[in-house]
């Protein structure tokens, strides 16, 4: 076999085999921890303090539906620490209302962007739960998801930290039904099986608990990476602290709407990714991290997909506008024969299995199942080109520089929110 005619057949297969893992993972999953009925909380024998950190950096039209609803939560026992990561906005003075008005409320105003990393580790140097609880400024927090979340650090002292279970509340437009799914399909279902094999790649930054002792015993956030919710799970993973993955645990985020504001956001994850592969390649060195390997693994073969994808469609696009002959471009008209039919087959099954599942966390996900053929046909492209863009960069970025941040596209829902508050 030539190495033209593996780069083909590794195209065909690495997306289809991993489908077929995520579906079998899920389901699994599923039967095994979610099909008997649960009850609305958990029964917690204690109810430690927990503090929410909320990092903003220009989010005047979120910022006060964000903490109005993490003071509705059935949890007692919190407060609550907003970084204000030096807004140049109307943020600043929302807060300082807000905390007249809630005297459970404290603000961190920094004076100049020092990044998401940095705030959170002021805050949690202001903090005195056992518990820190850190969500996005976009995050409505379920009335409940503390309770879930923090039964597993009651139940098991190993867990250092736990992921919640993101729902997407801008259905609005076309690529906001299509993340929606996704946030079910690609990202639910991974979760669900790399729990079962017991190492999550990432915990979601957006909604994440962690242990005080655990955060500690790294280090805390590291400042100098452009994704630090991707560089802490591994930092406790490489430490042998249990990451969970807790499905009750919901919040309702917006995502972007346009494409610009998505191409930045991939090419970030994708970008903080590739650094953290980068910064933990040690994993290799000890035995004792060999269950790391599967998932570096994986996200190390996306990356080599989504080259060999791009180069076999761009020859084979050449191949037709110029007329040459080459045996890598015959591999890249794929998706117009059986093998891209069969891809899109088994990757519209993954979201049919995923939305089936996330049905009994939110009701009306079947909507947006119509908007995810254009996944498999535009948009695993779209995050091919991300991900091939931003390898160069996190492979040359210096790591010894502080990664500062801007506050993420969310969406037309919260700019329309924004242009009736000036």
């Amino acid at each position: 076999m030539s190495f033209v005619e593996f780069l083909g057949i590794y195209i065909f297969y690495y997306p289809s085999v991993m489908s077929i893992v995520w579906i079998i993972g899920g389901l699994f999953y599923c039967i095994r921890r979610e099909i008997k009925k649960q009850p609305e909380y958990p029964e917690l024998k204690e109810y430690p303090l927990v503090s929410v950190l909320i990092p903003a950096r220009n989010e005047e039209a979120s910022i006060r539906d964000t903490v109005e609803q993490v003071l509705k939560s059935k949890y007692k026992n919190k407060e609550i620490i907003v970084v204000n990561d030096a807004s140049i906005d109307d943020t600043q003075k929302i807060l300082q209302n807000m905390s007249e008005q809630y005297p459970q409320l404290r603000i961190l105003h920094m004076e100049e962007n020092m990044g998401k990393a940095n705030g959170l580790n002021y805050a949690f140097l202001m903090s005195k739960g056992e518990i820190i609880l850190t969500i996005d400024a976009d995050c409505l927090l379920d009335e409940r998801a503390i309770h879930w979340m923090v039964l597993h650090f009651i139940t098991s002292p190993r867990v250092g930290a736990v992921t919640g279970n993101p729902r997407v509340r801008n259905r609005t437009s076309l690529l906001a039904k299509i993340q929606a799914a996704e946030y079910s399909s690609v990202i639910g279902l991974i979760k669900r099986t790399q729990r079962l094999l017991g190492k999550v790649l990432t915990v979601s930054g957006v909604i994440a608990a962690f242990r005080r002792q655990a955060l500690i015993d790294v280090g805390l956030w590291s400042d100098n990476m452009v994704t630090d919710d991707i560089d802490m799970t591994w930092k406790l993973e490489k430490r042998f602290w249990d990451i969970r993955y807790e499905t009750n645990a919901l919040c309702w985020i917006l995502v972007p709407e346009r494409i610009r504001g998505l191409w930045r956001q991939r090419v970030r994850w994708a970008q903080g990714g590739v650094e953290v592969i980068r910064k933990h390649r040690d994993v290799w060195k000890s035995w004792k991290q060999r269950r790391i390997w599967p998932v570096y693994l994986d996200y190390l073969c996306s990356i080599i997909w989504a080259y060999s994808l791009l180069i076999c469609i761009s020859l084979w696009v050449a191949s037709i506008v110029f007329g040459f002959s080459s045996e890598l471009a015959t591999y890249g008209h794929f998706i117009t024969h059986w093998n891209g039919a069969f891809i899109a087959f088994i990757c519209l099954l993954q979201f049919l299995i995923s939305i089936a599942i996330d049905r009994r966390y939110d009701k009306s996900l079947w909507l947006v199942y119509g908007a995810v053929i254009w996944y498999p046909v535009i948009y695993w492209f779209f995050h091919a080109c991300a991900i091939v863009y931003a390898t160069p960069k996190a492979l040359t970025r210096n790591l010894d520089t502080m990664a500062t941040w801007i506050s993420p596209d969310r969406g037309i829902q919260a700019e329309t929110k924004k242009g009736q508050s000036m």
